[in-house]
């Protein structure tokens, strides 16, 4: 098996990116986006519900503009006090 930590990614910035989120049935993703990202240009897509309905799951996606960049905003979706998992 591969052990993924060990290498790192090699991108070409500006990209796009998508940052799968998973919230409570009834947050809302959108809105939830705008707070992290603000005016930037991004698209929310609904992706999956659970078992059960409780969590839905969202693709945000967005132009990313370095390592830094992506790795803060991953950071911003995973301290969010109403996303439950961020990918």
């Amino acid at each position: 098996m591969i052990d993924l930590s060990k290498h790192k990614l090699k991108l070409d910035y500006p990209c796009n990116w998508c940052y799968k989120i998973v919230l409570k049935a009834n947050d809302d993703a959108k809105k939830i986006a705008k707070d992290i990202l603000g005016d930037r240009k991004h698209k929310v897509i609904s992706s999956n519900k659970s078992k059960n309905g409780k969590f839905h799951s969202y693709n945000v996606d967005l132009q990313v503009h370095s390592d830094e960049d992506r790795n803060e905003l991953h950071q911003k979706f995973h301290n969010h006090k109403d996303i439950k998992m961020v990918v």
